[in-house]
């Protein structure tokens, strides 16, 4: 099937939520994808943070098909061997003790919600404006985006939304009733907004303060994408409850929920479950894509690449007045624009660049781990190129 072909079917049998780019895409290859009709494109998308091995990663590829000729799926009423050796990697790579294995970020989030009230007995969740937690009821309630709430009310009561950056706006916001603190390390779908020095740090602070529990979303920051495994890491700041996804399978759909023995052991059986959360198949594409990152130094090329990616990408900002800004850690990158920069998505696609446009005017820049210098500077010459035609 041509572009077209698939289109005009989609539009056919499949529901309108999505505000899709007319490509369709049939293969990937590390940082490569093509579309129906032949042509190649750079992805800086990566399935919005979840290809961080790359695409169709051989190692992952081998994990699921060596996996699926064994066992797919089993229920959580028996014990496999996948899960638990999933949930000794992910506590060795993180500041944690304890896993719950789900499906999604939203799962994870929702996930780690109610881990917070059950161990807790408050209701009360403080979220940041402008966050992004997810799509069920319960995660657009916490995200603090009345954009994605319209429509759907009512909401679930509980959340309370505090500026990101403001310390002191959350320390009035606590109250005898706030079971937790919910934050994106970095904020991704508002434009990669990274923290102020010291913020995340001042929050665990008041939060052990005030006896209430820090959950970090990091289902867009985890898995190398900031330069350390999780951001956590990266700001040197450890949560109680850490929510996960996107990238911990390699591109197979799966999150899971990460917590310090004394907040899990307030889940008890019966309490929370997912008929395919920590599916066998899913576990060996997780481990597969995990130990990949740390066997190919994932981390260190995650920092080094994302250092030289701001870099040419400051030195565009001189050459160029539509640029307002440039930050980022890692490869979790942002362009503001003074404008908005839907246009331009579509100017680099013809440059074969795939990247999105965050909060209306910035330009996100997630690509596979595996990017090379040499491909971030044809993503950047393109970048030029598009801007040199504004």
């Amino acid at each position: 099937m041509n572009t077209q072909e698939i289109i005009e079917m989609d539009s056919k049998y499949v529901m309108q939520t999505y505000g899709r780019h007319k490509i369709a895409l049939v293969k990937g290859k590390d940082t490569t994808v093509w579309d129906a009709d032949g042509n190649s494109y750079i992805d800086c998308v990566a399935g919005i943070a979840v290809n961080n091995v790359g695409h169709s990663n051989p190692k992952v590829g081998e994990a699921i098909c060596n996996q699926v000729k064994k066992l797919i799926h089993t229920s959580n009423l028996y014990y496999t061997e996948e899960q638990v050796t999933l949930a000794k990697l992910l506590v060795d790579v993180s500041p944690h003790q304890k896993a719950f294995f789900c499906n999604s970020g939203a799962e994870a989030n929702e996930g780690a919600i109610k881990l917070a009230r059950k161990h807790s007995g408050k209701g009360e969740i403080i979220t940041m404006i402008n966050s992004f937690h997810g799509r069920t009821i319960t995660t657009i309630t916490a995200t603090g985006q009345p954009k994605y709430q319209k429509g759907f009310e009512p909401l679930t009561p509980g959340f309370k939304y505090a500026p990101y950056g403001d310390i002191e706006a959350v320390k009035e916001m606590i109250s005898p009733s706030t079971a937790a603190v919910l934050v994106e390390p970095v904020q991704g779908e508002s434009g990669v907004i990274v923290p102020p020095e010291g913020y995340l740090k001042q929050l665990k602070e008041v939060c052990e303060d005030s006896n209430v529990l820090l959950i970090f979303d990091e289902v867009q920051t985890g898995f190398g994408r900031t330069g350390e495994m999780f951001a956590s890491q990266t700001f040197g700041v450890t949560p109680d409850i850490t929510s996960l996804a996107k990238a911990i399978a390699g591109g197979f759909p799966m999150g899971a929920v990460l917590a310090n023995n004394d907040v899990a052991e307030s889940f008890v059986p019966g309490d929370h479950a997912a008929t395919f959360g920590g599916n066998p198949l899913g576990c060996a594409a997780a481990k597969a894509s995990i130990n990949f990152i740390l066997e190919e130094k994932l981390l260190d090329k995650s920092k080094e690449n994302g250092s030289y990616f701001v870099e040419k990408l400051l030195k565009l900002q001189n050459q160029h007045e539509l640029i307002n800004e440039v930050r980022g850690k890692g490869l979790m990158v942002g362009v503001e624009m003074k404008t908005d920069c839907g246009c331009m998505v579509d100017e680099l696609f013809k440059e074969g660049i795939i990247v999105n446009c965050a909060a209306g005017n910035v330009l996100r820049f997630v690509p596979p781990l595996t990017i090379t210098k040499e491909q971030i500077d044809t993503v950047t010459a393109a970048l030029n190129n598009v801007l040199s035609r504004y």
